[in-house]
Parts: C-alpha cells; structure tokens; sequence
C-alpha cells in the first residue's frame, strides 16, 4: 500500500488497512465489550508533501533528538490516557473527565481558553449609544469592519480568553467579495421579515467541556456573497411569507463553496498552548482560489477611559510569528507555519521532487483595532492604520478611490418615523488619501493577521491546509512546530479522548445516528459559551474620552438596573441571534450542560442570582433590550434538576463520576442554600408585584413564550381591567412547590428549613384554591372551566365582574408542571413538617378537601402528591393534550393557538416540563392511571409511557428516517441527501407542529440542545420517524436507569443498516 495510503488512513482517525485492503475498525478506548465504539471521522486534509520550512528563531537543528535516548533510538512515548489508565485501573473514566476535575480543583485552567467570542457584536443594546434606542440602525454590520466596538469583539469560529483580552478569529476573501468574510452576516430585526436572521451556512460539529478539543464547519460561497440581495428580499416580504435564505439564492445548487473546517485542539497537559488547523475543500467543479487569514487581535481597552491606559502590543518576528504582549495575560506567540500547496482530491498523486520550494508561506499583516473615523464620518484618525485595513490591503475594490471616492451602496432598514414612511440609510461618501500603504510595515499593532493565498485550488474535492499553533512557549521549547507530524499527531489525540468522552456518555443501546444527534447538540451548547462585558452604569454615563451620550437615551431601558456589571463566560441562546444571556432560556440551558460539566451549569444558576446581576427586590434579569421583564420563575426547579442530571449522565456510562459522594453532596446542599436564600427574596416579589389584588391570582406578563395568548401579554388590555393568566398562576405554584422540594432536601441536614417548607407547602395549596375553585364573592372568577375540561386566562373588570378566555393554548397546560411527590420517607424523617401539614389538614378542611386529597391517601409506594389538578382534571386535559387534532403533532406537544406566520409552532423548553410532570404523576398514580394515546386510538398506556411518547416524537424531529430525510431540514433535497450536508444540523430555535421543519433562530442550540437529555433518557427504545410504535413494557420507575424491553429498532445491531456515515465524511471517497 502506498504511503499517502497508510497516512490517510491514521489521519482518517480509527481505520486500518489490512493486507487484502479491506479495512477493520480500531477501537478508541476500552468499552465494554457488548458496545461497539462510536468513532466520529470528520474531514482531514489528504497526505501531502512536507515542505521545507524556514528557520524560526532559536530552533534548534534537531528537535526530534529530544525524542531519542542516548543511543539514538526511538524512546516510547505514552500518551496521557495510557498513564491515567496505568494509575487509575478500572477508576479511570476518561482523560476529558480527568481535566474536568483538574479544572474544578483548579489544579490546572483547563477553561481560560474557548469559544468566547461573539458571532455578532455589531447591532447588540451594549453598543447602541443613539437617542432612540435603534440599535439595529445606530451600529449596522457596514460599520462593523471599521469601527471599534466598545463592549466585546465578534468573529468566525473564533476564541479568546476568559476575560477577552486576546482573541483568534478566522477571515476568507474568495477573491469576489466587496468585503473580506471576517464575520458572519444576517438581516437585522427591521431588515428580516421575521425579524433578525444570520444568512450564513456554518455548524458546531464538536467540543468537550474543556474545550481540549473542538471543531467548526464554515461553508463559503465561491460567488460573490449576495448580501444587497438577502437584504433587499427579505425587506421586501411580507410577514406572512417565509424567510429568504442563504440556500434560497441558488449560491449552492452546483457546489460552488468551500468546506472550512476549523479544529482547535489543545496541548495535553499544557491548557495556555492550542494547536489550530484550517482545513478547506473546494466541493466545486472547477479549480478556484482561497485567501484564509488568522487573526490575532486585542479588544480596544484604550479608547474610552481617561487617562488612557498603555495599549497591549502584537508585533511580528522573522516571516511567520507573531507576539502578543499583554499586561495581565503576558506574552502569547501566534505561529503560523508554513503550509503545503494544494492538493486535488486524488490521494495518490504523487509530488514531484523539486529543488523549488512551492509552500505556501503566510504574509504577516499589522494594524490598530480603532475606529476609522475618515472613513466613516469624515474626520481623522489618531492612527495611520485603522480597524479596517485588511479589507483594504487584501480587496482591491474596497480601497478608497479618492476625493469624493466614498463607500457607495444604501443599508436599506425598515426603521419607521412619525410621518409613517420608511426611511433608507445612506452609507457615508468621504474623501481618503491618495496612498495605498494600509498596514503597518514595522510589523507591530494591536490587530494582526496571517495571509495565506491557495492559488488554484483543485475542485471536486481538493484541499489547502493552515496550521497555526497559539501558545506561551518559545520556539526552542515546541517540537511540533518543526514536525509537521508531531503536530497532527497531537490534535488526533485530543480527537479521540473527544471520541472517548462522547462514547462513555452515550453508553450503548442507541443507534449512531442519535449519537451522531446527542454529541452536535452538546457541541453546540459548548461552542455558544460566551464572554459578556456590561457596566450598565458606564454605558449610560458614557465613557470620559468619548463625546457624552445623548441624555434622552437614559430614558430608553433599564435605566433602574445600575447595580449590574458582568463580565463573565455566559450560555447564550444563540451567539449570532440572541448574544446575549436569557435568563428563563440558561435554566433550560444548564439542563443538557450539567450532562457534559456540571461545574460550568451550576455556576450559571449562581451567577444570575448574585448581587451585580439580581436586583435587591429578588429581580433576576431577563435579557438585554428589557433587564425588567417577567419570565417564568423556573431557577428553584433547575437547582433541584442539577443533580438528578449530573447522576443520570455518570450512570449512564456505568463509571463512578462522584467518587466521594458525602463530600460532593454537602457541596450541592451548600449550593442549594446560597440559591434558596436568593430565591426567597424572588418569590416576596412575585407576591407583592404580580399579585396586585392579593387574590393568590397572578399575572405575570410576557413569561417567555411567544404568541400562546390572545393578546400581547406584556401591554395593557385593550379591553381594559386586569388578566389573572392560568400560567403565570401556575408557574408560581410551580416555583412553590420546588422552593419546598429544596426545603425539604435541607431539611434532612437543618431542621431549621422545615418551617420554610412548611411556608411554601401553605402558600401552594392557597394558590391552588383560588386557581381552581371559584371565590365566594366572584362567582366567575375561577380559571377552570369545567365544561371544557381546561384552563383558561381571565379578565377581571371588577371585583364582582370577569370572564373567561376561552381559547386553548399551552396556557391550559401549564397547570400541569405544578406537582410534586412527596416520599413517605422524607416525611416521616422531619415531624416538624409532618405536624405542620397534618394541622394544616384538620384546621382548614374547606382548603384541604379540595385540593389535598391525594395527601391522605397513599398512592404508588404510600408516596403523597401535590398537584394544582386532581385526578379527574388530569385526565380531562390528557385527553386534549393526546388528541393529535388539537395539541399532539407528530413532533411533540404544540399550541392550537398562537400562530406563527408558518403555522402552528412549539419549542422543546415547554415539552420538558411536561415530560418531566407525566413522569411525576407516574410516580404517584403508577400503572392504575391509564390515558388513551393518541386520543382516539385505542391504544391506552401509563403516564411514564406517555412522557416517553413524547420524548420520542421530540427526537424524530432530528433524527433520519428510513428514507434518510430529517424532518428540522424541511424537505430539502439537499440538506437530506448530499454527502457533504446530510450528516451536519442546525437546532432551531422552535419547530413547525406539522411537519417538523426548523423555525426562528437556526444555531439556538440553548433549550433545543434538550434533545440530548431526551436521546440520553430514552433514545434506547426510540423507534424511527414514521414507523410504526411497538408494543414494549417500560420502567416501573421512571428513575430506573434501564427501561425493561426496547422497540425493534432501539437495538444498534437490529438497526437497518444505511450508507450514512456517523458523523460527516468518513472516508476518502467521500472527499
């Protein structure tokens, strides 16, 4: 076999070739022996001709000596896990779960370096500093290039710091282009039709929690990129079509694009040094080329404060490294190595030996990370070399042409004025410098780049390479930048211990294909880690070297939000469309986070109930355009979730993950009552502010979902007087009832907390009374409707005058997350609770005979329930919520009302909480309760069957079929079928209730990251999309890991087998 043969096949990563040429597949780590290994392949550059490098300073002749003894043989080498396997035996559970815990125990900052920089800075609150609040207009992505931002930086697939004080991105010219494609782009909230909207093809295609390793797909037109186009259609559409995109131009219909996959890949015990290769694939016909720039660069630190602090410096060394010099980070060297020429998409042609040498060496670009005001408004800068210099040295068209020689083309918005009318923003025309020098020549600045040109890459799948390596150390002390080898060697290491983590945490029983789903939806909740920097007080003051502020803008939002000052990595929804933390969306968030690194998700929750960020009244902030607005109150619920996941995720890979148990649970009880006292103050809120006539009937307001309601619920009631919403009533009992469930957790350890349980057992049952049970006064005031079997929203004129809403929306449902089972155990450990309640009972029978039943009498295990619904209730809202003609779809549970301009339309957040509240009433009522499901069908089943149902119906949104189509791709042909798309997704903000198709925000891998938690819980007994549900017995409890018999395609080895790889390209043919 030829040698690019033996080297494709390692670099293809857990694939040999045999003798007879046949290849067998090569474990990754020692799983159990009924688990075949999940081996995740994913694109690598062709075996190409090592080029002869120049010298960098202080090399040493021979850096491979250090890997010889002394007598010039080969020394073995082990890796890390070989050692940790060595010492750990049959402890050992990983090398990621290794630096995990060093990280925890902060023996080694394994999470300094991420993904923490934004995909969109540009149109975000932070850096709106207009008169109106428009800051879609006041900072548009025309600007981005040349103007400094003020509160954080933005790129492609980059990375930073955890302070954002040195960042890595990626550019690309394609050699058409008006604009270097250094960030992502997409219409903003006047622009799109359906509001904001990035219009870019790009995937989180992997991360460990550490982020030792990670890797992204960018996918760049060959054409020029249509961005008038995108804009000009999507204004142009009404709201009641759907949305132009980027597939919609016809940029890829004949494979004109690049595939660049960036990996990043840290050094094995060294977190501070990160190996980085660019890998891009020409899928066109025809030969094309690529410039690929790496940037380096430090936020602009200097320009707001006065005195100005000293500026941090990047300066350049021989032809091919650059140093970064910072005052609290140190030194950092950027070196960016030479690179083979390209390569055509046959492995085995061979390079002709040749004295020339045909590398490809970068040119080291330099210039200052300030605005350029010349460009922009006419004025002058204070440096020669402004922010957008490398559009102007590397794009011929985007130089100043001369006096009167502006930026010509509109941003054309949808920013409306008092006269009615749609106004267009015209770009600015000012007149520049007849000189063409845009960078620096003395090498030195606080913006830097690597320009590579791959000229005529080959099509059809030929390939260039960039490899960089980030790292502390000098030169002398890194072999692998003298050993092109060592340094792919190094990275497929760290691809394997993410191979090692996925396969454990996976376990066995689930088909590839939900791993392949499970392993991207965890990556993408890794990669949508954030850096977010905001002093709510200095942004509206204005900063003292900057021109003030207009005043009018402190009169705009959150101006009563001044204790507020982040600066913290933080979950985003998504960071193109939402860069910003959502408080109602983190705890959904934290969910599938605590699966993969349950430190990072138990921090989230910490910090939003901290000083700087909660307000003194229990306020949590919302989100930035309104810190004020009410969401559901759902942290007590996360904080209680926390653990019950943590402990799902270590048995599901058989491994001990809480070694020392009695001290980790003290941590958590610790966690959990710095929460609670917190929250405490939350629920005194929600009291006082949302139950204006202290009725125990709230209101609430926008409560995070979208258009469930027949009016804007965060505005005034057109029809005046006040609506008492069923779930904003039930949230409240909900959040009581998991504030008593922590209560009652402590209490085993306090028995200080069993008057606080019992605080919170009270003020649930008198929520429930007035929720469910008319008043004596008023007699309409109830917001059960009894003929109808559900719950409806009500307006209150007076207080003898109001009515009912009668329209079915998951408003009606809501009411069902309100339950909680109380073990007889825990009840009889704490006689102060049991005396309380059972007082409670005697001494308020008019309360408690209506809503306390199931408190006397002893359900599945004597276990007692509380619930805002009896029995007969429950079944009365089942039989609507199964009903597939009302709120059942074939992908979960949707809302018959609220439409969204596409149709029907659900998210997974609300499906949770209902899957989780059918397993606790399981947990009560047992094998005794049986539901119809689907209404109509004769098919009856308990209530933990119906909540796997659901999860079920959840998962096939993703998951292929057996026509290989997924139902979040829409039926596009396509993203369903073309090897180079069918194995990549994107997780949707929400979905369509009919056929499953993604909706809003295409990268909101926060709540719809969800899925992995589902695929994990019940994805062993997960039948394909449209086939038909099997009969199976399920767990007699829901907690029970294994659930006892599986569907006939739950099982890998009954799964049909289909030409569909694992995880994108998985051989050389298919390059």
């Amino acid at each position: 076999m030829s040698t690019a043969k033996n080297i494709q096949a390692k670099v293809f990563g857990g694939q040999d070739t045999s003798p007879d040429g046949t290849r067998s597949p090569t474990p990754v780590v020692s799983p159990p022996s009924d688990a075949p290994p999940l081996s995740i392949h994913i694109p690598r550059p062709p075996p190409l001709q090592l080029p002869k490098q120049k010298p960098i300073q202080d090399s040493p002749p021979s850096l491979r000596q250090k890997s010889t003894n002394g007598n010039g043989a080969s020394k073995q080498t082990t890796t890390l896990r070989d050692r940790l396997l060595k010492e750990l035996g049959t402890r050992y559970d990983g090398v990621e779960r290794h630096r995990l815990e060093q990280d925890e125990k902060k023996e080694h900052h394994w999470k300094r370096w991420g993904p923490y920089l934004s995909e969109r800075q540009w149109a975000t609150v932070r850096e709106d500093y207009s008169s109106n609040g428009d800051a879609w207009s006041h900072f548009p992505h025309s600007q981005a290039r040349s103007r400094a931002y003020r509160w954080g930086e933005d790129g492609i697939a980059g990375i930073s710091d955890n302070h954002l004080r040195l960042c890595f991105s990626l550019a690309f010219w394609n050699g058409v282009d008006p604009i270097l494609k250094e960030r992502l782009f997409g219409v903003t909230g006047h622009q799109g039709n359906h509001g904001e909207d990035v219009k870019e093809l790009y995937y989180y295609l992997d991360s460990t929690p550490t982020h030792s390793y990670m890797k992204y797909l960018y996918k760049y037109p060959q054409r020029a990129y249509p961005y008038d186009q995108l804009v000009n259609e999507n204004v142009s559409r009404s709201r009641d079509v759907s949305e132009y995109e980027i597939m919609d131009t016809g940029l890829f219909d004949d494979n004109r694009y690049w595939d660049i996959f960036v990996e990043y890949a840290k050094e094995e015990e060294n977190p501070d040094s990160i190996y980085i290769r660019v890998t891009a694939y020409n899928r066109g016909p025809d030969a094309a080329t690529l410039h690929i720039l790496p940037q380096l660069w430090f936020p602009n630190t200097w320009s707001w404060p006065l005195p100005r602090p000293e500026k941090p410096l990047l300066t350049g060394h021989n032809e091919n490294a650059i140093t970064a010099s910072h005052p609290t980070l140190g030194k950092t060297h950027l070196y960016c190595l030479p690179s083979p020429p390209p390569i055509g998409p046959d492995d085995e042609a061979e390079v002709e030996e040749s004295e020339e040498d045909d590398s490809v060496y970068p040119v080291l670009l330099f210039t200052e990370n300030e605005t350029n005001y010349q460009r922009l408004y006419g004025g002058s800068n204070e440096n020669k070399y402004a922010k957008d210099a490398f559009h102007d040295h590397v794009v011929p068209s985007h130089r100043p042409k001369g006096e009167g020689d502006g930026f010509p083309g509109k941003i054309h918005t949808r920013t409306h004025f008092a006269d009615g009318e749609e106004d267009e923003e015209q770009g600015p025309h000012t007149p520049f410098p007849t000189e063409q020098v845009f960078v620096n020549p003395e090498k030195k600045g606080t913006k830097s780049a690597a320009h590579y040109i791959f000229e005529n890459v080959p099509g059809n799948g030929g390939c260039a390479v960039v490899r960089l390596k980030l790292t502390p150390n000098k030169p002398n002390k890194d072999e692998s930048l003298a050993d092109e080898g060592l340094f792919d060697d190094s990275i497929e290491e760290r691809r394997e211990e993410a191979n090692e983590f996925y396969h454990i945490l996976a376990g066995s029983g689930i088909t590839d294909d939900f791993k392949q789903i499970m392993r991207q939806a965890l990556g993408g909740m890794l990669w949508t880690k954030q850096f977010y920097q905001f002093d709510q007080k200095t942004w509206m003051e204005g900063d003292p070297a900057q021109p003030p502020p207009p005043p009018e803008r402190k009169w705009i939002r959150n101006r009563d939000w001044r204790h507020m000052h982040v600066a913290d990595i933080l979950s985003m929804p998504d960071k193109w469309e939402y860069p910003f933390f959502a408080a109602w969306d983190t705890a959904f968030h934290c969910i599938p986070l605590a699966m993969v690194d349950p430190a990072f998700a138990k921090q989230q929750l910490k910090l939003l109930v901290r000083e700087w960020y909660m307000k003194p009244d229990g306020q949590i902030p919302a989100y930035e355009w309104n810190f004020g607005d009410v969401n559901p109150p759902v942290h007590a619920w996360y904080i209680f979730s926390l653990n019950f996941v943590r402990e799902k995720s270590s048995h599901s890979s058989n491994q001990g993950y809480l070694p020392n148990f009695q001290d980790r649970a003290q941590v958590i009880r610790k966690g959990r009552c710095i929460c609670q006292i917190h929250l405490l103050s939350r629920v005194d809120r929600w009291v006082n502010r949302k139950d204006a006539g202290g009725l125990n009937v709230f209101e609430g307001g926008f409560l995070g979902l979208d258009n469930i309601g027949a009016f804007n619920r965060s505005e005034p009631l057109p029809t005046g007087g006040t609506l008492r919403q069923a779930d904003g009533t039930a949230w409240m009992a909900f959040y009581c009832l998991n504030m008593l469930n922590i209560a009652l957790e402590l209490a085993k350890h306090n028995p200080v907390y069993e008057d606080i349980a019992s605080k919170f057992f009270e003020h649930f049952i008198v929520i429930a009374d007035a929720m469910t049970y008319k008043g004596m006064n008023d007699e309409d005031l109830s917001l059960w409707n009894e003929q109808d079997g559900f719950y409806y929203d009500a307006i209150s004129f007076s207080p003898s005058n109001s009515m009912q809403l009668p329209v079915k929306s998951l408003v009606g449902l809501i009411p069902l997350y309100a339950t909680l089972t109380l073990e007889p155990s825990v009840i009889n450990k704490l006689p102060g609770f049991k005396k309380r309640m059972e007082w409670f009972i005697e001494n308020r029978p008019e309360v408690a005979q209506r809503n306390m039943a199931n408190m006397k009498l002893g359900g599945k295990g004597d276990r007692r329930l509380l619930a805002l619904t009896s029995k007969e209730r429950l079944v009365r809202i089942l039989e609507k919520m199964l009903d597939e003609d009302e709120f059942l779809s074939d992908y979960g549970v949707r809302s018959p009302w609220g439409m969204d301009v596409n149709g029907q339309r659900y998210e997974l957040a609300t499906n949770f909480l209902l899957i989780e509240s059918l397993q606790r009433y399981y947990q009560y009522y047992g094998d005794e309760l049986q539901v119809e499901c689907p209404t109509g069908s004769g098919d009856y089943m308990n209530l933990v069957a119906v909540a796997e149902e659901v999860q079920h119906r959840i998962i096939h949104i993703f998951g292929r079929d057996i026509e290989g189509r997924r139902a979040t791709n829409g039926g596009n042909v396509k993203l369903d079928n073309d090897p180079h798309f069918r194995d990549y997704l994107q997780f949707y903000e929400f979905f369509h209730a009919d056929d499953g198709r993604g909706l809003g925000a295409s990268h909101q891998t926060g709540w719809t990251g969800l899925v992995a938690y589902h695929i994990m819980q019940s994805g062993v007994t997960c039948r394909l999309p449209k086939t038909p549900r099997t009969p199976r017995s399920l767990a007699k409890h829901y907690f029970d890991e294994n659930i006892g018999s599986r569907s006939e395609y739950g099982d890998d080895s009954a799964m049909p087998q289909t030409p569909y790889s694992a995880f994108g390209d998985t051989s050389p043919d298919a390059l």
